[in-house]
């Protein structure tokens, strides 16, 4: 029997509030993105989760959820991975930019560009594309083997960086990754089989 894999987006930034790109820069968390992250921790507790080993990046927001949710659960000790491989797309040039200013400077169409395509870099930056390159190898050879084993296995990180994993699990093109949205302090739950194909996939909404 395998085990179980959770992933979680990180609770609301403080650039995300103001509509920044935020890539590798570390904002914090705002009031709404604590509450998001502890209510994540409570939807799991209520359905008798606890885990074997966590992971997430090495950006204060992700790490704050994380932190959250295994308060939450009784866990706080629980041992966890860092790891820059888990980061969110790197944004390059545009980190910290307001989104409405980067469409004033580059255009409307060329900005959307850089944010919908999977492997159109802007300047300076990662492609989703070039955050798969990083992200599935770790997930591959570092967490799997976890799962296989059959433990229960937390990943809070990113809205791409976890895009590019469910990319990977969920068979889908990349036209159809692109338009796929993650809400922030949803728990999205796998179960594999023993191929490490996914068995079951369940988002864990309200």
């Amino acid at each position: 029997m395998t085990g179980t894999l959770v992933l979680v987006r990180h609770g609301q930034s403080e650039w995300n509030l103001k509509n920044l790109f935020t890539g590798w820069k570390d904002p914090g968390l705002t009031e709404k993105g604590h509450e998001e992250a502890k209510e994540a921790g409570r939807r799991l507790k209520e359905r008798g989760f606890s885990f074997d080993i966590a992971f997430t990046s090495v950006l204060s927001r992700a790490q704050a959820t994380h932190d959250h949710i295994l308060a939450a659960l009784g866990q706080d000790g629980l041992e966890t991975i860092r790891d820059e491989a888990l980061n969110e797309r790197d944004y390059g040039e545009l980190s910290g930019l307001n989104k409405d200013d980067a469409r004033a400077k580059w255009g409307e169409e060329q900005v959307h560009v850089w944010r919908r395509s999977y492997d159109v870099q802007p300047p300076g930056g990662e492609s989703l594309k070039d955050t798969g390159a990083r992200v599935w190898p770790y997930y591959l050879h570092v967490i799997q083997p976890h799962v296989l084993r059959g433990e229960n296995v937390l990943v809070t990180a990113h809205g791409n960086s976890l895009r590019a994993l469910m990319m990977a699990l969920d068979g889908m093109s990349p036209a159809q990754i692109v338009e796929v949205e993650i809400a922030t302090g949803v728990p999205i739950v796998y179960r594999l089989n023993a191929d490490s194909t996914v068995a079951s996939k369940e988002v864990l909404r309200d």
